[in-house]
């Protein structure tokens, strides 16, 4: 092969580089100023747009700046967070760079993937990406092309076959002639697919549908509050500013960017443990997770095979047995079983006495690995791999010494060996023994405590991975994989044994179907569908290039313990969202109400589109530094059921809004019988100071003295009360009331507040919000 294909020379290869460009798909970058102006088209900031457009016509600049200066800020803040997410995806990528082994200047090297140029020789091996459309020449091998053409069956490629780029190799190696690279090659079109898509996520379902909702409930009391004005004989301006104060109530402002600030800060912390999230959706779908489907080598196990025992038949004795097995496997192939063997074999003194001339490395879909050796008495076969398949090619029964090996855990293999007259014979059994890892049994324990049922998955059978299970705490259940295959029922299983690679990403989809957000671990090539298939894909430390581009998240760390950090800091951050949410649905329902009633029952328009603009800097922007609240996690996963979520905040908004409306009554018509003017400037500090004391009443399930806030929810609380209750007393933007009217009214709202904690905590306990 060397001679008739000594590839390129350095020379040839930079000149064809520069020829035909790099081997990558190129990605088109948007630009800052691109992204900043999509910030600006989209239905909240539609609506924001719209107000600022009328506030202009009316000639109230002031109004309009303020309610521009939100605008920005807020595109401003998920333009951060999109590049934070940017910044943590490149860092992904630098770590998941890929290599092609090529033959250049006679000589085998490895070299960044995207140097590859037309006329390389290239070799590729079990594991690798292809990097380019290669023509074989030499060697067989097993390609997987789910990812470019959705087929899960892997498909065989001899010398002269085409194998293509962006496609995986599941078994063999092989080398070969690079035809096409980059977006010359068969597959460089689909391999755009493999960007990042734009899929929604379950909070930007939240947001459309709470947008939705207000939308709804804005046009109602803007048409009957219009009427009613108009009927009053109000003028055009006045009816206008109804229609703008309304719009400006029931938009959800700062709703996006708070979900994405939580994410990026929750993203954030978790990097910190060990866990790189590629996308920011991941942490939300984490919180949801009930199913973690684990597998079972390398992960629950250490993936450090040692042999346990090994068994004969007669007329072997076990040195014999542990010597073919040796001479059935290679330690190129990097396989642990094969190293383990031939470890052992040398240390027992059992190295292999046959000269080899083939070996056939172990496939997934035989199950086995095999050799042709040359003997005294002639050309011999010997095999090794799993008893029931060795069994088969023997037409014999299975040993009866594989129950006993396997109950105790260990992983057992079969070894058989053909006589001269090519008849196979089993020669005896190899028990190897792959230990738990120390700390696979406490995070078990602790996912289960958090309501994550744990599935453990393996290609042992069913004896030994139900010892395995045992002794980690998987309790439940253990099937064969062929029985999920054929079960028409609702299957709930723990253990899934003597599984093909394929099924993996099968059980994940029975799991979903059955109505399960299921999280899958893994770090083989045989994974990948799988981990792409979860919610909850995670790629363990040391995974392949493939089944870390499957994943969601990817373990930085070597064990599982960080996968239970993760899940407790998602429902932290699924409560914190739960907050956010909670306080502006109360306030969009109570606001717009508030200010109809004041149409309705005086005539008058009590609050006015810059006071209003004001309250969105005071609440709603002010209101993220809920993001950072100190928070429990919930015990069992979280998710959205929109319609508890609005029964809630409904239910908590009218007892807010009924004292809101009482203090408004009382302050003009009792004390201090206030006029139009300062009347606004008292409804500016309900809404203000009712919103910040709203937050403390909803952040939990139980009483609001009986949780302590964050540090930076608590100051800017009280950083954004004052300087309301400033502006107020003060006159700034607004007519001024007396130090002890702002009193009497911060006084009343903290009653209130703590009057309708009394009714919330049986309210959250009945919906189940802010599960605990």
């Amino acid at each position: 092969m060397e001679e008739t294909h000594p590839g390129l020379s350095s020379e040839r290869a930079r000149d064809l580089l520069e020829r035909t460009g790099p081997n990558t798909i190129s990605e088109h970058e948007e630009s800052i100023w691109s992204r900043l102006i999509k910030k600006f088209w989209a239905p909240v900031p539609w609506m924001l747009e719209i107000t600022v457009v009328l506030e202009a016509l009316l000639g109230r600049w002031i109004e309009s700046l303020i309610i521009l200066v939100v605008l920005v800020f807020n595109a401003a803040l998920g333009i951060t967070q999109e590049l934070r997410a940017k910044s943590a995806l490149q860092l992904l990528r630098g770590r998941l760079e890929i290599s092609a082994r090529i033959r250049r200047d006679g000589i085998w090297q490895l070299i960044p993937a995207a140097e590859v140029v037309p006329g390389d020789v290239a070799h590729v091996r079990v594991g690798d990406f292809v990097p380019a459309d290669l023509l074989l020449f030499d060697g067989d091998v097993m390609i997987d092309q789910s990812a470019l053409t959705g087929e899960s069956s892997s498909v065989s490629r001899t010398p002269g076959q085409t194998v293509y780029s962006g496609s995986t190799v599941a078994g063999g190696e092989a080398s070969g002639e690079v035809t096409a690279t980059g977006v010359s090659s068969y597959f460089g079109r689909t391999a755009e697919l493999v960007r990042e898509a734009g899929t929604s996520g379950h909070l930007d379902c939240v947001v459309l549908h709470m947008v939705r909702m207000f939308i709804i409930l804005d046009l109602f009391l803007a048409g009957t509050g219009t009427y009613w004005l108009a009927v009053g004989g109000a003028s055009a301006s006045e009816i206008i500013s109804l229609a703008v104060v309304l719009l400006l109530a029931s938009v959800p402002v700062a709703l996006p960017a708070a979900f994405a600030l939580s994410a990026a800060l929750a993203a954030q912390s978790l990097a910190d443990f060990g866990v790189l999230t590629s996308r920011l959706t991941a942490v939300q779908d984490a919180s949801a997770m009930d199913i973690l489907c684990i597998d079972k080598t390398g992960t629950i196990t250490q993936n450090r095979l040692t042999v346990a025992e090994v068994t004969s038949r007669h007329p072997f004795q076990p040195d014999q047995v542990l010597s073919m097995a040796a001479e059935a496997s290679d330690e190129a192939t990097q396989d642990p079983i094969d190293i383990a063997i031939i470890s052992a074999a040398k240390e027992r003194g059992s190295p292999p006495v046959h000269v080899r001339q083939i070996f056939t490395p172990f496939d997934p879909a035989t199950k086995r690995s095999s050799a042709t050796v040359t003997s005294d008495a002639g050309v011999l076969s010997i095999s090794k791999g799993a008893p029931q398949v060795i069994a088969a090619m023997a037409n014999d029964s299975i040993d009866d010494e594989l129950e006993r090996l396997a109950a105790s855990g260990s992983r057992v293999l079969a070894v058989a060996v053909t006589d001269p007259q090519g008849n196979w014979h089993q020669a005896g059994l190899v028990a190897l023994e792959d230990p738990p890892r120390p700390d696979a049994a406490n995070l078990i324990r602790e996912l289960n405590d958090l309501g994550v049922r744990v599935v453990m998955l393996t290609g042992d059978n069913l004896l030994t991975a139900k010892a395995i299970a045992s002794r980690v705490g998987i309790d439940g259940p253990s099937v064969r994989a062929a029985e999920i295959s054929t079960q028409q029922s609702r299957l709930e299983f723990a253990v899934v044994a003597e599984l093909l690679p394929e099924d993996k990403y099968h059980i994940v989809r029975h799991l979903q179907e059955m109505g399960h957000v299921v999280g899958m671990t893994g770090d083989g090539v045989n994974d990948a569908p799988a981990l792409r298939q979860a919610e909850l894909g995670v790629a363990t430390a040391g995974a392949t290039d493939v089944a870390k581009s499957a994943a969601g998240v990817v373990l930085t760390g070597t064990g599982l313990t960080p996968l239970a950090r993760l899940v407790q800091e998602s429902r932290r951050e699924h409560q914190r969202s739960v907050t956010y949410a909670l306080n502006v649905a109360i306030k969009k329902i109570q606001v717009p109400f508030l200010v109809t009633i004041g149409v309705f029952a005086w005539r008058e328009f009590i609050f006015t589109p810059l006071l209003m603009a004001l309250l969105l800097l005071g609440n709603d922007v002010a209101s993220m530094s809920i993001m950072t609240d100190n928070v429990p996690f919930s015990k069992t996963p979280d998710t959205w059921n929109m319609q508890r979520f609005l029964a809630g905040s409904t239910l908590l908004a009218l007892p807010q809004l009924a004292v809101s409306a009482a203090i408004l009554w009382l302050a003009r018509n009792i004390w201090p019988a206030l006029s139009l003017s300062p009347l606004r400037t008292v409804t500016f500090l309900i809404l203000v100071v009712g919103s910040q004391a709203n937050i403390y009443l909803v952040r939990t399930p139980n009483h609001l003295w009986t949780s302590k806030p964050g540090s930076w929810l608590t100051i800017t609380s009280a950083i954004d009360s004052a300087v309301a209750i400033s502006l107020g007393v003060c006159g700034i933007l607004m007519t001024a009331v007396s130090p002890s009217t702002a009193g009497a009214v911060i006084a009343a709202i903290l009653t209130g507040t703590v009057l309708t904690d009394l009714v919330k905590v049986p309210i959250f306990r009945i919906l189940a919000i802010h599960k605990t």
